[in-house]
């Protein structure tokens, strides 16, 4: 990016209290999954990283990771992407991928209703509601409806997006099926207590955080135990457990709060 003109401030190793930098391949490096790289300022932070037991039975044991055997596919598809992409490559990937998320952002801000948070400098941002009426959680699951795949985020309430080459195709169909969204939100409010609205609603405001945490960790127990229970996940709404009820209980009275007393 910064080789393309783009104004990014310094994150690396120019930043002095920058100490280690690390990367999934498999996103902005395009290769498969299961290859990550770490770099670190010097070598006396590294040690940190290796693992070395002198007194194992079988002699002396050494790993510079957390795995003891690697696979080493993932490594040489990571290899073979990168190189076979090389330094200009990525950069006409780099140059598709900002113009389309400037036309995104855009477009996004465009939207009476929505605005993007922050001010990104690279291709990953998010955008929220500007108004109590377009619950942005609403919003995501009519663009869903729409075959959208969306992550949403809490604390701000939002909406992820990390562009692409991909997305540069899509990016107008994408823009029309959000404003058509936000419209349907605002004419329907009642969307933001029904389906994924409804769950994302209470995670991101219930104030119980502890029985969230305590909810979930129960889930992933039952999940990996013998019995191997899968979570609702095709109906997060219906399910049974306190903790969703608790949370629903308390939109319910905040809605009633808001409404009385104002935000």
């Amino acid at each position: 990016m910064e080789k393309l003109g783009y104004n990014v401030p310094p994150f690396d190793f120019r930043v002095p209290g920058v100490t280690s930098i690390t990367a999934d391949v498999h996103k902005y490096g395009f290769s498969a999954k299961g290859a990550s790289t770490i770099l670190y300022r010097s070598i006396d932070i590294l040690k940190y990283q290796l693992f070395v037991y002198e007194n194992w039975p079988g002699g002396i044991f050494a790993s510079p990771a957390l795995l003891g055997t690697r696979p080493g596919g993932s490594i040489a598809a990571a290899w073979a992407a990168m190189t076979a992409l090389g330094e200009d490559g990525y950069l006409k990937i780099a140059k598709e991928i900002m113009e389309t998320t400037q036309r995104l952002q855009s477009g996004v801000n465009a939207i009476p209703g929505l605005r993007v948070l922050g001010d990104p400098h690279a291709s990953v941002f998010a955008y929220g509601s500007t108004e109590r009426e377009v619950n942005i959680f609403a919003v995501a699951d009519q663009m869903e409806k729409c075959s959208w795949h969306i992550d949403r985020l809490q604390r701000p309430d939002a909406l992820h997006a990390m562009v692409t080459p991909a997305h540069s195709a899509a990016v107008d169909r994408y823009l029309d099926d959000l404003r058509e969204a936000v419209a349907v939100v605002r004419a329907h409010p009642e969307l933001a207590r029904q389906g994924g609205a409804a769950t994302y609603g209470m995670i991101s405001a219930v104030p119980l955080r502890g029985m969230i945490k305590k909810n979930v960790l129960k889930m992933m127990m039952d999940f990996y135990g013998p019995a191997g229970a899968a979570p609702p996940l095709d109906n997060p709404e219906d399910a049974d457990d306190l903790g969703t009820k608790l949370g629903l209980l308390f939109l319910e009275w905040k809605d009633k709060l808001t409404k009385r007393f104002g935000n």
